[in-house]
């Protein structure tokens, strides 16, 4: 394929849609050099503690070997090629192969099978298998104040390089030191590629657009201080937004929000915030290539996108908190844990219209999207730039090989 003369001002439709396309993802940017974040430390605290969880559309395990060292392995036995693992999550103290009984350890070495010496002298395993080299594959890991990433490359930068110092600082914000605590977890499936879920939460304007509930209630309207922040690469970047929580000045937003008078929170409780952070009552960060970190008021949570072919991805949403928080506090972000997930009170809009998006680039698939708004694809003090979406899909570009066309 090649790329639009204008670079990543356009974005074929293609890259949404095309089953070749998808596959190459998979090899170019989720098993190649990149941190996939694959959990929190918290979920999994104890010696065999495991979560199931993947790289891409790989699925993998999250497990604490009883050397108290994360491991992270591809679930999939050495055998014959079966999930070795079906529980979401739990404690083991081996993982067998459902097939034929093969036996691993919790640092993925391979430590008992059934028949090796085969029956009355008769079969089994041939002289030359070598056991040790039959264990689990294992991915590159790595942990940053409780939030751990996994990567098929054990050549690739460290995390911290991987951030760069002006991300890195934004993760660090909230993610500080202080132990997670998960507060609750959801899942379901968005007809819609992932790039396009990634790249909504870059889009600030959006939000003041389609979310008529974050516009009324005054959480996140354009004319509010915003900054975006776009790593070097343009891989990866995050949003800071400050909500006023008062009326409108400019008289556009005056009108839009006449029109949606009366109406009015039963609880307010939904939208109570405590400041907890420097600034920006809202911060969306994606880290490259799928994970979006959001903290919206006091609801924190990491929304994982699974690709799931070409047209559609699932989304896993870890809420979580300190586990130094009061009660009231905890209360607070599961209340605003109400404005996403499956039906959130935003989200909901995002899962309607990025499946819309999804059909429109099917019925044209050689057409373009346009993204002209803002300069450039580094950071921005105003939220009416795409910047942050260009610098994405330069990326992308780069690294999946695709020339501009001449």
């Amino acid at each position: 394929m090649k790329w639009p003369i204008e670079g990543p001002r356009r974005v074929p439709s293609e890259v949404y849609t095309d089953r070749e396309i998808y596959n190459r993802e998979q090899n170019y940017i989720f098993k190649s050099r990149t941190w996939n974040y694959v959990g929190l430390t918290t979920e999994v605290k104890d010696i065999g503690d495991f979560i199931q969880t993947f790289v891409g559309e790989v699925p993998v395990i999250l497990v604490r070997d009883r050397r108290n060292k994360l491991r992270v392995f591809v679930n999939r036995c050495t055998h014959r090629g079966a999930q070795i693992c079906h529980q979401e999550r739990g404690n083991v103290k081996l993982f067998t192969c459902p097939y034929h009984e093969w036996s691993f350890n919790l640092d993925g070495t391979l430590v008992g099978m059934p028949f090796r010496r085969g029956i009355d002298g008769k079969g089994g395993m041939s002289p030359c298998f070598d056991s040790t080299e039959h264990g689990l594959e294992q991915l590159n890991v790595t942990e940053r104040h409780g939030v751990v990433f996994a990567s098929f490359s054990f050549e690739i930068e460290s995390f911290e390089e991987y951030l760069g110092p002006g991300i890195l600082a934004y993760f660090d914000r909230v993610c500080n030191g202080k132990t997670l605590r998960v507060i609750g977890k959801m899942q379901h499936r968005v007809h819609a590629n992932w790039k396009l879920q990634v790249e909504n939460v870059k889009d600030p304007f959006h939000a003041a657009l389609l979310h008529s509930f974050f516009l009324t209630f005054g959480i996140w309207r354009s004319d509010q201080e915003t900054h975006v922040k776009v790593d070097k690469h343009g891989r990866s970047s995050v949003l800071v937004s400050t909500a006023t929580f008062k009326p409108a000045q400019n008289d556009q937003f005056k009108e839009q929000l006449n029109s949606q008078n009366g109406f009015s929170l039963n609880d307010k409780r939904l939208i109570e915030y405590q400041s907890e952070y420097e600034h920006g009552t809202g911060a969306v960060m994606t880290i490259w290539p799928n994970l979006i970190f959001l903290q919206q008021l006091n609801c924190l949570v990491m929304r994982h996108v699974k690709p799931d072919g070409p047209d559609s991805c699932i989304k896993t949403w870890t809420f979580f908190g300190y586990e130094s928080d009061s009660p009231e506090l905890i209360q607070k972000r599961l209340y605003q844990a109400n404005l996403f997930g499956p039906s959130g009170l935003v989200t909901i809009d995002d899962n309607e219209i990025l499946a819309m998006v999804q059909i429109g680039s099917a019925a044209s698939p050689n057409s373009v999207a346009v993204l002209e708004a803002g300069n450039g694809e580094g950071d921005a003090d105003h939220m009416m730039t795409e910047s942050a979406i260009r610098g994405f899909y330069k990326y992308y570009k780069k690294i999946m090989g695709y020339e501009d066309n001449e």
